[in-house]
């Protein structure tokens, strides 16, 4: 079984206004974004390539450990660094975002 390119667990998971979860996980693996619920059942998943990421716009969203991500044409804004004990909120982001980038990169090499 092919180990995962990225996992973070702890993520606050948000379309928008509602809160999906408090302590979800994001899962890049085998080329498939998946956002999962703190039970494990999945809230939404896409091929990293069809994945559209990127830092919030507005200013008083726009933190450090804030993404946004859309998939099948939902869009979800990401706090990482929920996990006790776990890399950090801006940490956690850049290698989220890093791991897209080299994913959807790779896909198309």
């Amino acid at each position: 079984m092919a180990e995962p390119e990225f996992s973070a667990k702890g993520v606050r998971i948000e379309r928008w206004t509602r809160s999906l979860t408090r302590a979800g996980e994001v899962l890049i693996k085998d080329g498939r974004l998946a956002l999962l619920t703190s039970n494990g059942r999945e809230i939404d998943s896409a091929p990293v390539d069809s994945v559209s990421t990127g830092r919030p716009w507005l200013p008083w969203l726009a933190k450090d450990d804030r993404t946004v991500a859309r998939l099948n044409g939902t869009r979800y804004r990401l706090t990482m660094g929920g996990e006790p004990g776990r890399s950090r909120g801006p940490d956690l982001t850049q290698r989220f975002l890093q791991a897209i980038r080299q994913t959807t990169h790779g896909a198309h090499s």
